[in-house]
Order: C-alpha cells, then structure tokens, then sequence
C-alpha cells in the first residue's frame, strides 16, 4: 500500500503522458490503479480551483481600478477651492488643490485647442485663395506670353472746355479721359501713375497754355516727391501755345508717377485734348 502511494505522487509529478505500458501494468500489479486515478482527479480539480481564484483576483483588481479612475474624475469635476468673502483662497488639502490644478490646465489645453482649431481653418482658406490668385497669375502669363504689360494714355477732360486752376498749392492733374490703361497702373481719380511692375519705362506729357494773355502755365513730371520734366510758358501776350516733354526712368514696385500743376498756374483744355499724359513699360527690371 505504501508502494502505491510513493507510485501514486511520483505519477502526478511527471504527468499521465510521461507512464509507460510497463509502469502501468506495474500499478495494475500492485491494485492502486483506482487509487492513483482518486488522486489524479483531485490534482485536477486543484488546480481548477486555483485557476478560478486567480481570474477572481484579476476582476477584482480591474474592478478597483475603474472605481479609483471614476473618484479621481468625481473629485476632478467637483473639487473647488473656498474663497472668502474678501475673495481670498481658503487652505484646502494639497491633493484637491494639484486636482483643480490640474482640472484648470485641461480647460486651458481644451481653449487653445479650439483656437488652434479655428486658425487652421483659417489658414487653409487662405490657402485655397493662394492657390486661386496662383492660377490667375498663370493665366495672365499664358495670355501676355510670360511677360508683364503695362501702358496707359489720358486727356485731361472728358467733357466741357475752360482753364484748370489757379490752386493755392501745387497741385497733380487728373486727366479723367482715359484712352487705355493695360495694368490698371493709372489711377484718373487721383492722376497718380503707381508701378505694378519694376522696370524702366517711358513717360511723356503735353501742356497747352491758358487762352487769355498774360500767359502762366506751368507743369512738371515728378516721381514721387521729385521733379523730372517740365513745360512753361509764362511771358508774352501771345495765345494758343503748346509744349511737351518726355522722359525714361526705372521705377521700382510702389513708385508713383505724376504731372504737377504749378501754384498760381493755369493750362487750358477742351474737346480737342491738348493736355495728355501717357507712358509704357519698356522692359522689366
């Protein structure tokens, strides 16, 4: 009996599959067979025993987990610190205070994230409008051949006739009777040429003098604030006197180019479009 017992242990250590046809007929020899089956069946139910036990545990701990996470959430949601009457922070515990800090921080990174939300929006429609302006920008080349055009003509009336000024001050002349104006580089509110395109270009002018005597025209071309070109005609009794000028200069992107009447000065103008002012790009920069 006590051989079968030794047998019994020594067979669940090594495992059913580990028996042999010999040690078998062995145990069968000696009658613990059924004894050696009891015991297997109770190693067995053991460790089904253990098993469960563990997956216990291990539903347990998960469980706790998710309870810890849903008071850290709980306190984060309702923890506020006390103020008093004088709007000063009451001393709470440290745990609360680094809790609303914390809830605090995570408003703050929500707010930034809706701003950074909304500015690239933003940006993505400025992009799409790049993106437009650049197809317009090779349309405009695929039309002018890659090359920037730019030209414009004027007269001074678009109807009427009569002396322009005297003023006060030196004043830009508008001539409003557009003829061309390829670029939309001349302004006929203001007078004023300004440069889309850096380069050099070509300006030329005409004046014709007041039509009663004495005479007192004066007019010049100025870039910027400097004088280029001028006619005059400022002596003589003498009418229906007519002059121009012309000039080729650089210009630089922003430039302005005009004709200035002088202070005290007239010119006169009708139907016949004596007064003009015109220019082109010869070339770019």
């Amino acid at each position: 009996m006590v051989t079968c017992v030794s047998s019994a242990f020594w067979t669940l250590e090594l495992g059913v599959s580990q028996l042999s046809k010999k040690e078998v007929s062995g145990f069968m020899t000696h009658g613990c067979f059924f004894f050696f089956a009891q015991c297997l069946v109770k190693y067995k139910r053991g460790v089904s025993d253990r098993e469960r036990l563990h997956r216990g545990r291990a539903l347990q701990t998960a469980r706790m987990k998710k309870i810890a996470v849903l008071i850290l959430a709980l306190s984060c949601c309702v923890c506020e610190v006390p103020v008093n009457e004088n709007n000063v922070k009451c001393p709470g515990s440290t745990s609360c205070s680094d809790i609303c800090s914390l809830t605090s921080m995570s408003q703050t990174l929500g707010a930034v994230g809706e701003k950074v939300a909304n500015m690239a929006e933003k940006i993505a429609l400025l992009e799409a409008k790049l993106l437009n302006t650049e197809r317009e920008v090779l349309e405009l080349r695929s039309l002018t051949g890659g090359k920037p055009q730019v030209a414009f003509s004027a007269a001074l009336r678009e109807s009427g006739s009569g002396d322009i000024g005297p003023f006060t001050t030196s004043t830009p002349l508008k001539y409003k009777k557009v003829f061309s104006n390829t670029g939309n580089s001349y302004n006929p509110s203001t007078g004023v040429f300004t440069a889309l395109v850096g380069g050099t270009y070509f300006f030329r002018f005409s004046m014709f003098n007041n039509l009663s005597p004495p005479s007192n025209s004066v007019v010049s071309l100025k870039k910027n604030s400097e004088l280029l070109a001028s006619v005059w005609d400022t002596s003589g009794t003498d009418s229906n006197d007519m002059g121009s000028n012309a000039v080729v200069i650089d210009l630089q992107v922003g430039d302005n180019v005009y004709v200035e009447l002088h202070a005290t000065r007239r010119v006169y103008d009708d139907g016949m479009n004596y007064n003009t002012f015109g220019g082109f790009l010869l070339f770019t920069a």
